[in-house]
């Protein structure tokens, strides 16, 4: 069993952060899982992201209120599987909108494999993708 079902972020423009989540979480293995349009049906303009195939662990969701991105502490990090993914990630990142906030590479505070990319995303959300283990 895993901690965590999903966590969500909410967005302002669902088109600029769908470009920028498709774009970084695919240098992961990440893929759209599912689709959400307001026009079709649903509540709320949202899009689910996980490993294909299988259900979503993290999803974006318009707002029409102001996107307050949480304070100092909070983040999420994305696994990676390779560092190479990591540096994709964190290119990507950059090219889509996103902030640099730490830069890519290793983090030994973290530990002696940690490496890691810092990124905000459009709306200022702290995201991060890591890989911590021994290659």
């Amino acid at each position: 069993m895993r901690m965590l079902h999903h966590l969500s972020f909410a967005v302002a423009d669902l088109t600029r952060s769908a470009a920028f989540y498709d774009a970084v979480l695919s240098t992961l293995g990440y893929v759209r899982v599912w689709t959400h349009e307001a026009a079709a049906g649903y509540k709320e303009g949202a899009i689910g992201y996980g490993l294909p195939g299988a259900e979503d662990e993290f999803a974006i969701r318009l707002r029409s209120q102001a996107v307050v991105p949480p304070s100092e502490g909070f983040h999420v990090a994305f696994s990676a599987p390779s560092r190479e993914a990591v540096t994709a990630f964190y290119r990507a990142a950059l090219e889509q909108g996103g902030r640099d906030n730490g830069g890519v590479g290793f983090h030994p505070e973290y530990g002696p494999n940690y490496f890691a990319a810092f990124v905000f995303d459009p709306d200022g959300h702290p995201v991060e993708a890591v890989i911590n283990k021994e290659v």
